[in-house]
């Protein structure tokens, strides 16, 4: 029996993005590697889809910040957006992001599912690429007894198979940065001990998440990047 799951991460409050992917997760049980908010307009949008369709998210670097307030590790750009996300908020909503767990495990077909957004020895802050990191590939599996790895943060998608499984990054729904416009997320297949995962790429109407973030006050840059993927 195939069972098939669809992993999201960094919405960062980009309405327009995460319902150009919304239709791809109809009916597949979805995860979502933290960051559903900070830099984009919507954050009240993105968070009451995202409990409404009972999606399971961990915390990312954005929704701590917006949680505690402390933007002293982010850029003068992100750090603003914060502070106005924190602004915007519904007291619920604060209440949710703080709930959020650092990490997510779960069995499909017998494959044990490892989700963080940062990396398993530093679940909110620490960015993974398989070029700087593949070597610690197959040590994460084994420590953390998971036999496929989902990570976000970084918003550049990837998938690498080692000894002991496979470590993917879905790429972000709502800021990709590896100079391809979109929307990004994964569909992962498992077959028994087989995990096929497919990289997915959704178009949205960019041009509207960039006029809501200029006409909300953020900084143009966090809107114009959106153009070029970065």
């Amino acid at each position: 029996m195939v069972t098939r799951l669809a992993f999201i991460s960094d919405l960062h409050s980009n309405w327009e993005a995460l319902q150009a992917v919304a239709p791809s997760l109809l009916g597949l049980p979805t995860y979502c590697c933290g960051d559903l908010v900070g830099y984009g307009a919507n954050p009240c949008e993105v968070l009451d889809w995202v409990r409404s369709h009972k999606i399971r998210s961990v915390m990312g670097n954005h929704d701590e910040a917006v949680v505690t307030g402390e933007t002293g590790w982010f850029n003068p750009l992100a750090a603003q957006a914060i502070t106005w996300t924190r602004s915007k908020l519904r007291a619920d909503q604060v209440t949710f992001l703080e709930a959020l767990p650092r990490a997510l495990r779960f069995e499909a077909e017998g494959s044990r599912f490892l989700i963080v957004h940062g990396s398993p020895e530093d679940p909110i802050h620490e960015y993974v690429y398989p070029q700087t990191h593949r070597d610690l590939f197959d040590y994460y599996l084994e420590k953390h007894a998971a036999d496929v790895l989902v990570l976000g943060h970084t918003h550049v998608p990837f998938i690498a198979k080692v000894e002991r499984g496979v470590v993917f990054n879905p790429g972000s729904v709502g800021q990709p940065r590896h100079g391809e416009p979109g929307a990004f997320f994964a569909v992962v297949s498992v077959d028994g001990k087989a995990v096929d995962v497919k990289l997915m790429r959704a178009t949205y109407e960019i041009s509207a998440a960039v006029r809501k973030i200029f006409d909300a006050g953020l900084p143009r840059a966090l809107g114009e990047r959106l153009y070029e993927g970065l």
